[in-house]
Order: structure tokens, then sequence, then C-alpha cells
């Protein structure tokens, strides 16, 4: 069983994408369930995969980026939002974007939707916020405290943590998923879809679909303690 050191509560939240209605009620239940768990230092860890698929993206951003007197955020870094940033710089490389739900996320600024990669690479590149811009750029793909790793996708169990690059962190599954023994530390992350939320003894998965399923799922840890809140 993992720990957090003592007075940290932290409330990590799988992948959003573009449901700005979801996150906006789940920040309601979570300020609700720290208000009366009683006085804490209160972090905010959401877990990457914030655009896309969903009808919002640039809605999500803006309330991720809110100051909360409440609480601390940290925002990692998912590979949809890498795809994005490599979309304005490379379409024709980064064309698979489209297919992941990029789509979504460009009707959502405003872009004219077209068959031409370059013409679209060009208007997102002129529409998207400077804020946005900067926020996705500065965003980190890993934080750890006490006993957990968060991340977006999951670590290479056979290397050491800090031997782990980018692309991993943001994009693997196998053999992470099924590895089934200990690592270095409980690895919180989203990226791969389940029903319900997975709280296994070397990794907990969270993402629950939100985009589809409705289900935007938190867990909350403090202490040893766990304990998940879901739209």
């Amino acid at each position: 069983m993992g720990r957090l050191p003592d007075g940290i509560r932290l409330y990590a939240v799988g992948d959003i994408h573009g449901r700005s209605d979801l996150l906006q009620c789940l920040l309601s239940l979570i300020e609700l369930d720290t208000a009366m768990r009683g006085p804490a230092e209160v972090r905010l860890m959401f877990l990457g995969d914030y655009i896309d698929r969903g009808p919002d993206s640039p809605g999500v951003l803006d309330l991720l980026m809110e100051p909360r007197a409440w609480a601390r955020t940290t925002c990692l870094r998912g590979n949809h939002e890498d795809a994005l940033l490599s979309f304005v710089h490379d379409p024709i490389g980064a064309r698979f974007w489209l297919d992941w739900g990029g789509l979504a996320t460009m009707r959502a600024y405003g872009v004219a939707l077209s068959s031409d990669l370059h013409a679209m690479s060009r208007q997102l590149d002129a529409i998207l916020p400077d804020r946005h811009r900067a926020f996705l750029k500065a965003m980190p793909v890993r934080e750890s405290l006490g006993d957990y790793l968060f991340v977006h996708a999951g670590v290479d169990p056979t290397l050491p943590f800090d031997r782990q690059d980018h692309v991993t962190l943001t994009t693997i599954r196998e053999p992470f998923l099924t590895w089934g023994k200990k690592l270095e530390k409980i690895v919180v992350h989203g990226h791969t879809i389940s029903p319900m939320p997975e709280l296994l003894s070397w990794r907990i998965g969270i993402d629950t679909g939100a985009y589809a399923s409705g289900r935007l799922t938190a867990l909350g840890l403090e202490g040893d303690r766990r304990w998940t809140l879901e739209t």
C-alpha cells in the first residue's frame, strides 16, 4: 500500500478529452469532498489528454488554468497534447492527430475543416490563444510524491524510473499494463480506458472514458488511504 507525505491530500484526475462539463462537475465534487475531510495541503494532479474527442477542449484548458485558493494544481502532458503541438509544426507528419479526435478540437477553436492539412495547421496556429500554447508547452510529463509516480500512460517496467523517456511516459501500454510485479513506486496513470478504476499493486488506472461514458474519475490519496470520486 502506498503512502503520501503527512499533511498532503491529493486528487488525481483521469483523461478529460474535451468534456468541460464533466470537469466542472468533478471539481465541485472534489472541493466538497476535501472540505468535509478537514484541513490539509490539497493538490490537484491532472494526468493529461485534456483535449480532443469531446466538444469543448478550449473550455477544459481554461478551467485547468484557473487559480484555486484551495488547491495547488499540476497538469501533466498527455500524448494528445503532444499531437496538437506537432500538427501545428508538421501537419503531414502529425496527420494521425485527426484520427485521434483532433477534428473536434479544431472545430471547437473555429478552424475551417478541409482536406488541406497545411491550411488547417496554419489556421490553428493563428487561432490558438497564446495562453493555451504556453500552457501546453510548459506541461511536465511526470511528478513523484511519496510512494506514487504520476504520469499519463505508464512506464517501461524493465527500466529504472530515472531512465524513462517522454514517449514512453505518454504512450506506453504493454508490458506495463499486465506487468503484475512491484515497481519502484505505484504508478498512477490514465491513457488506457477501463470501465472502472483499476487499483492494482503496481499501478492505478483512472481513465474511465469520460468523453463517451460521461464518467470522469478522480483518485483521492491521503496518508495510506485511497478513494475515488466520479461524475
